[in-house]
């Protein structure tokens, strides 16, 4: 009786061993690629995946997207200006079978391609166009990466630029060079100011010489203008001392002009 439950404990252990040897379980985001006496005999989908055991080994590959930092390089730039750049690349597993037999490690792969292809097309650019043209940069490096890494089964889906360190000496020297930018541009608008305010004034003063009272009326303006301050001193500008005897001038010829236009009149009155 006692060897009889025996037998059955050990076959009990013997099927239990062996069930867990058979089972497999296959998450959401991965699959399994199957082999079996060391050969690909399928890819499993995701859930409950039986196996012989021993015989069958069940290789689970991630299919989620890879956040991949790629180290900061010393890159030489087009005009030889030596900057430190780092990135990040974003990948993910599209034929699970591939990237299991095709390389032996997908992801060390990755990050070493990755440096290479960015010290290459970085170096291509000058620094202008590395600090401006990032987008242009980010896809000439995805497009080189996606042409080696699709044999492997995984597609890169984003490169990004993350950090460019410039020297020192660069940074002091682009500095002077945006001051002295914005100098210019300061300088060109008050050049086209005084262009302006030129031509303004000579239309003005045409328009005075034509008529001369004109002049005369700005300087009492002016003058109004310095009364508001309550100002002990006021200043005549010496246009205005001809103006007062302009203005007598007209005065005096106005009285002639009506008394000579009365003498007339009685000569006439007596006349008749």
């Amino acid at each position: 009786m006692n060897v009889l439950f025996s037998v059955v404990v050990l076959i009990g252990v013997v099927l239990l061993v062996l069930a867990a040897l058979a089972i497999r379980v296959v998450f959401q985001f991965e699959k399994g690629v199957l082999f079996r006496l060391g050969r690909v005999v399928a890819v499993r989908e995701p859930g409950l995946n039986l196996i012989i055991p021993v015989i069958d080994r069940l290789r689970k590959v991630s299919m989620r997207i890879v956040t991949m930092p790629i180290q900061s390089q010393g890159i030489i730039t087009r005009d030889n200006v030596s900057v430190d750049i780092s990135a990040v690349a974003y990948f993910r597993v599209v034929d699970a079978r591939k990237s299991v037999v095709a390389i032996e490690n997908v992801y060390s792969a990755i990050d070493q391609i990755a440096q290479t292809t960015l010290r290459k097309v970085v170096g291509q650019h000058t620094l202008d166009q590395t600090l401006a043209e990032t987008d242009a940069i980010n896809a000439d490096i995805r497009q080189i990466l996606d042409t080696t890494t699709l044999e492997w089964g995984v597609e890169v889906t984003l490169v990004e630029l993350k950090d460019i360190q410039l020297p020192e000496s660069m940074k002091r020297a682009m500095a002077r060079q945006a001051e002295a930018e914005r100098e210019k541009r300061a300088k060109i608008i008050a050049a086209e100011g005084e262009s302006l305010a030129a031509a303004a004034l000579g239309a003005a003063s045409d328009t005075m010489m034509a008529h001369p009272l004109a002049l005369q009326l700005r300087n009492l303006q002016t003058l109004v203008e310095l009364g508001v301050d309550k100002n002990t001193t006021v200043v005549f500008p010496a246009p205005l001392m001809s103006a007062i005897s302009d203005i007598g001038g007209f005065f005096a010829r106005e009285t002639a002009a009506a008394a000579d236009k009365a003498a007339k009149s009685e000569l006439s009155m007596l006349g008749g």
